[in-house]
């Protein structure tokens, strides 16, 4: 009976997620059939053909720039959504400078990348990692900052009044009501942030960079007309997204199993 319905659920999960698999093939069949049907230039658009030779011919070296970006964004993401984390743990109880530093964070979070990639390359070298992760750092710190201040402050004010009526510390409001409530908004925050990490530090390698660099192979091989091999490194980029979402993902359904939106998708 359990074997039984193990298969079932297994079956319910095929199912689950077979339309985004079917849409996935249709949407590379699509594009090569349209890339050869129009004769679309390869400077334009190169098949996935061209781009799947082109991963196999160069697939050392680009796991290898691909190590080397996830590194940069992985770094930039730690320093910046823990800056943007302890910023929201001690702004959360003084309303006075959550409300002064929440106009800055929206107004720093809405400069483009591209306006912080020179001034941090200049400011910590434009060949080390460094700087890369710096950039990645502002850009994922405000998103966190303001998803935790959200998460800390919106808390179930019934269970507060509770907590104050015994006196509770604010140590241990924050210990026992706010952080818990706040871990969906935490997990939201790190979902976005992962992305921005990887979309922040190849846009820094734009500016310059080492040649092992995924952004730097990606300009360098553009302007040698070399697009399939472009092409193959932003697939790269793209499987980086991925799984530094799944792995964001895999913890949020370790940490809080108990939340809504975690037990429909594991239902």
């Amino acid at each position: 009976m359990a074997l039984m319905t193990r298969r079932g659920r297994h079956s319910e999960r095929l199912l689950y997620y077979a339309p985004t698999v079917i849409l996935f093939i249709a949407v590379l069949v699509g594009w090569e059939i349209a890339v050869h049907a129009l004769e679309i230039k390869a400077f334009i658009l190169p098949p996935p053909t061209a781009i799947l030779q082109a991963f196999g011919q160069q697939s050392a070296q680009l796991l290898a720039r691909g190590c080397y970006t996830a590194m940069e964004a992985l770094g930039g993401l730690l320093i910046g959504c823990s800056a943007g984390l302890l910023v929201a743990l001690t702004t959360v109880r003084w309303m006075t400078t959550r409300e002064m530093l929440l106009p800055w964070a929206i107004a720093a979070n809405s400069v483009p990348i591209i306006a912080f990639a020179p001034i941090m390359n200049n400011w910590f070298g434009v060949t080390t990692q460094l700087s890369k992760m710096m950039i990645v750092a502002v850009i994922t710190c405000f998103p966190m900052m303001i998803n935790m201040l959200r998460g800390l402050t919106e808390v179930d004010p019934w269970a507060l009044e509770l907590l104050r009526s015994y006196a509770v510390s604010e140590w241990h409001v924050l210990l026992k009501l706010r952080l818990p409530s706040a871990l969906p908004s935490l997990f939201s925050a790190l979902k976005v942030c992962s992305t921005l990490s990887l979309i922040g530090a190849i846009v820094g390698e734009f500016f310059g960079g080492p040649y092992q660099a995924l952004g730097v192979y990606i300009i360098q091989e553009a302007a040698w007309f070399r697009f399939d091999n472009a092409w193959a490194a932003i697939m790269i980029a793209m499987a980086l997204g991925m799984i530094f979402y799944l792995v964001i993902l895999g913890l949020e359904r370790l940490v809080i199993p108990w939340h809504a939106a975690v037990r429909d998708t594991a239902a």
